[in-house]
């Protein structure tokens, strides 16, 4: 085994920390606030249904799909040079989304805040990975990078709620402005340069491979949640799935692949990316529910659920920062599964809720998933990140942050979708309702809240009451998931030794490094 000595950060490592906070809690932001905007946007633009559809969704779809690619980008000309040039973009996107004037051209410029985005996210991880050397500094700073997002995402609906009550929905894109001028100010002082002396040309046909992979499964999956199973979305998955085999292939073949596989050849990557993508599904299921929940059930305006959602916040904080410090002495698969079973016991709280006013009681149970999550992401980002040599952190914080985007997608369809058809079947439309008004009735609660004034006496309570078995069924499913997640992690992670356990660590990665020269070996052989 090779050792190396490891620096301990100091001063300027740590405010370097908080600049690239900056763009973390910026990401989060912009995923909440939309919900707030879509409805002032959607009377001043007029979109259709299916442009109103893809200005929520093209900034995902973006995300998704570049995250490789920027990944490696960033590992080729510079994780410093790619974070500024994203946070340009994201600046300059945000001032046109802000000013849009149609429809399509707002769709455009989500999709380039989008693209800025997919730049942003794996430059901030790779960085830290190069500035935080020493193990157990490294675990609690992706412990606080891993808060900032949630801290983002809470925030949104207050910052969003205060601008809109007071200027125009355009407002709610100019936040990322100051942010952008402070990253721009304080990253050439506070952060340093980092590229990979010996990366190659980006190979382009692997860049398409990549997104012709991941588009088309987040497609069906967004299109099998709103329209059901139907031939689109399998033929969506299915391209996805032959796209992705002949990706691999190609990646198998180069010497210089846009994506390293040799990655997959560690125990810990690949546990640590099965549990963050699993995991995730729980989360963004029960985030779209509990937020549905506390505007919908409980009537709570935008604000109000936005200042509910902030003790959750808080749970994950303090789960972010508190997983890596007890890593030190307690090995972090325990760490996970202890967190993710009081995660599950958030669910069974959830699954209590029986109706309006049990706000706090939603608020409990969220906090206990939001928990799990704060352990889940700090310790999982650090061995898929931290793990990786310094020349392909940009490649592995591509890959956590590619399947916490695709977690987060599958827990809102599938769950989404479960909890639709519990709705629906509690559900039956009298049959002297107007066809418009029953449609809008039998489809969702959200439908229901527009037709309200419209509806006899008591039907907007029976459609509350539908949502809320809804919500009840799906926390049920997703404890006994997360449940078994948690027993899981125990095992698959059991290796791992406590963070700073430089013996057990280095077993790690001499097995890791003869796992990666078996790749190369089968790779040479295959070029041949």
């Amino acid at each position: 085994m090779t050792t190396s000595t490891r620096r301990r950060a100091g001063p300027r490592e740590w405010a370097g920390l908080g600049v690239l906070a900056l763009p973390t809690v910026l990401l989060g932001l912009d995923v909440t606030v939309m919900y707030l905007a879509i409805p002032a946007l959607s009377a001043d633009l007029n979109p259709s249904s299916v442009e109103a559809l893809w200005i929520m969704d093209a900034y995902g779809f973006l995300i998704a799909g570049l995250l490789i690619t920027m990944g490696t980008l960033g590992d080729r000309i510079g994780r410093r040079r790619l974070l500024m040039i994203g946070a340009v973009a994201f600046g300059a996107a945000s001032v046109a989304a802000a000013f849009s004037t149609s429809a399509t051209m707002l769709i455009a410029s989500r999709a380039a805040l989008g693209i800025a985005g997919a730049t942003l996210m794996p430059s901030t991880l790779a960085l830290i990975s190069n500035m935080f050397t020493d193990v157990r500094q490294r675990a609690l700073a992706f412990g606080v990078w891993a808060t900032m997002f949630a801290l983002g995402m809470a925030a949104g609906p207050l910052i969003g709620g205060l601008l809109l009550d007071s200027f125009w929905w355009g407002s709610a894109f100019l936040v990322a402005l100051p942010v952008v001028a402070l990253v721009l100010v304080a990253a050439p002082l506070l952060l340093p340069e980092y590229r990979d002396p010996g990366s190659g040309r980006i190979d382009l046909i692997s860049v398409g491979l990549s997104l012709a992979a991941i588009l088309p499964v987040i497609y069906a999956i967004k299109h099998g949640a709103s329209e059901g199973v139907d031939a689109t979305a399998v033929v969506g998955l299915v391209a996805g799935l032959a796209f992705g085999v002949a990706f691999v292939r190609r990646q198998n073949r180069l010497p210089d692949p846009l994506l390293d596989l040799r990655l997959f050849a560690a125990p810990a990557f690949t546990s640590a990316l099965t549990i963050l993508l699993v995991g995730l599904v729980g989360v963004g299921g029960a985030m779209f529910l509990v937020t549905q929940h506390l505007q919908l059930v409980e009537q709570l305006p935008p604000m109000q659920a936005g200042f509910w959602m902030g003790p959750p916040a808080l749970m994950m904080f303090v789960a972010a920062i508190g997983a890596p410090l007890l890593a030190r002495r307690i090995r972090p698969g325990h760490i996970v599964g202890g967190t993710l079973a009081l995660s599950a016991v958030g669910y069974v709280l959830l699954r209590s809720v029986d109706g309006p006013g049990s706000i706090g009681l939603v608020t409990a149970g969220f906090g206990l998933v939001y928990l799990g999550l704060g352990a889940i992401a700090a310790l999982g980002t650090d061995l898929v990140v931290g793990g990786a040599p310094p020349e392909k952190a940009g490649s592995a914080s591509a890959m956590s942050e590619t399947v916490q985007e695709l977690g987060l997608a599958v827990g809102v369809a599938v769950l989404g979708s479960l909890a639709s058809a519990v709705y629906r079947d509690r559900l039956v439309a009298p049959a002297e309702l107007p066809a418009p008004v029953a449609a809008a009735y039998g489809e969702s609660l959200s439908g229901a809240s527009s037709v309200a004034d419209r509806l006899p006496a008591g039907l907007i309570e029976q459609a509350r009451a539908a949502q809320v078995a809804g919500l009840q069924v799906t926390a049920t499913v997703s404890a006994v998931a997360i449940l078994a997640l948690a027993v899981l992690s125990v095992v698959v992670l059991r290796h791992i030794g406590t963070v700073g356990d430089d013996e057990t660590r280095g077993e790690t990665e001499d097995a890791d490094e003869q796992a990666g020269a078996a790749v190369d070996a089968g790779r040479a052989t295959g070029s041949g």
